[in-house]
């Protein structure tokens, strides 16, 4: 199983693609993703405030925008 953080923040259409889009990859590859609130943690909302959505793979991060193939390229590497 590779886990996955997807940071996001309610109100984010490009966080909600990211979210499908794991969804997606998730019926491919097992995975387990958490979703974390930046806006629920200052230090969070100050790192990735203008990044996010942010997909962190091990220790892999890819910020927006994201792509299918970048991603599919880190889930690939990063089996943890």
């Amino acid at each position: 199983m590779r886990h996955v953080t997807l940071y996001t923040k309610p109100g984010c259409h490009l966080c909600e693609a990211a979210e499908a889009l794991l969804g997606r990859l998730a019926a491919e590859v097992p995975l387990a993703v958490t979703a974390v609130n930046i806006a629920e943690d200052e230090a969070l909302l100050a790192r990735y405030s203008e990044r996010i959505p942010v997909v962190r793979v091990g220790e892999v991060e890819l910020a927006a925008p994201l792509s299918e193939f970048k991603l599919r390229r880190a889930l690939a590497r990063g089996m943890v």
